[in-house]
């Protein structure tokens, strides 16, 4: 099952909506420098609840429409290039650093802020794979398990060993030809399309220059990003039929291409840091070379 449409309603509900006055503000966004127990109050109610309902919701309203089973593993790593094991990779470790950076907000300990926040992404996510289980239609993956495992390890390993993120994983989308193909499986509107449709789905590790380069004159902004796609695909597996009359052909794409650090870019205003924090997850379209099909492809500006 595919978490994509679960991870956008997370990752902002997640961080604080407020409609101060740019002051105000600025000051209750500033992280605080000692514990505040109410601020980590909050977060923990807030969180605990958000999860609990989503996981309520998900039972009772999407997979009520399957028929459940006894508690079942299935293995599903060959599915979709592999593209649907990256989306569980990028939604651990994106609300996983989110998690974190508001435990850092209320004050709490760094220990702290990867035990309890950088883990949040991996335990929700385990959650629902347990739902997984009891679905007739799916089953409890330990390859998605895994990839979220690899999502969280990603965020924690880079704060253990550099105190900072100097690789981030970001995703793209543009349309394709495959979802008018098969809407059902890969979506009937844009918004189902960027969900679901893996055909338009990169996903980059986008690497900070400057921070492996201090007393460099590199930009603090500038990154370089190697991405991963996948094309032809209608269903999980190699559907022949499909192939045939479509003249679909199934392969891997691999890209390089430049990155803009959006969390590096000079700002007073803690809203606006705020705001890039957040779409700092979305790779800056820029000129890329796609490696695929033992060809060389340059794209003035990819999406």
């Amino acid at each position: 099952m595919g978490y994509f449409d679960i991870r956008h309603i997370i990752l902002f509900a997640l961080l604080p909506i407020i409609s101060f006055s740019q002051p105000k503000f600025d000051t209750f966004l500033t992280p605080s420098d000692t514990l505040n127990k109410s601020r980590r109050n909050a977060i923990a109610i807030t969180e605990a609840s958000l999860a609990g309902l989503t996981l309520v919701g998900l039972n009772q309203l999407w997979y009520a429409d399957f028929d459940r089973s006894k508690f079942h593993t299935i293995n599903d790593n060959s599915e979709w290039l592999q593209m649907d094991k990256l989306g569980h990779v990028f939604t651990s470790y994106q609300v996983g650093r989110h998690g974190a950076q508001l435990l850092k907000w209320s004050g709490v300990s760094e220990k702290n802020q990867l035990i309890y926040g950088a883990t949040l992404g991996f335990s929700f996510l385990t959650a629902v794979e347990v739902l997984d289980g009891y679905s007739d239609e799916w089953g409890f993956s330990w390859g998605d398990v895994l990839a979220n495992a690899t999502g969280t390890g990603l965020y924690v390993g880079q704060e253990l060993l550099w105190k900072e993120q100097r690789i981030a994983l970001k995703y793209s989308f543009h349309q394709t030809k495959y979802a008018a193909q098969r809407p059902d499986k890969l979506g009937e509107s844009f918004l189902e399309e960027v969900l679901k449709d893996y055909n338009g789905q990169t996903y980059w590790l986008s690497a900070n220059l400057h921070s492996f380069f201090k007393d460099s004159k590199i930009p603090k902004w500038l990154n370089i990003a190697v991405g991963y796609g996948g094309e032809g695909m209608l269903s999980g597996i190699k559907d022949v039929d499909n192939q045939l009359l479509t003249n679909n052909k199934r392969y891997r794409q691999y890209y390089l291409s430049f990155d803009v650090n959006l969390n590096a870019i000079r700002t007073n205003s803690k809203l606006l840091r705020s705001i890039f924090d957040v779409f700092n997850m979305i790779k800056i379209p820029l000129p890329a070379l796609e490696f695929s099909q033992n060809k060389c492809v340059f794209h003035p500006f990819y999406i």
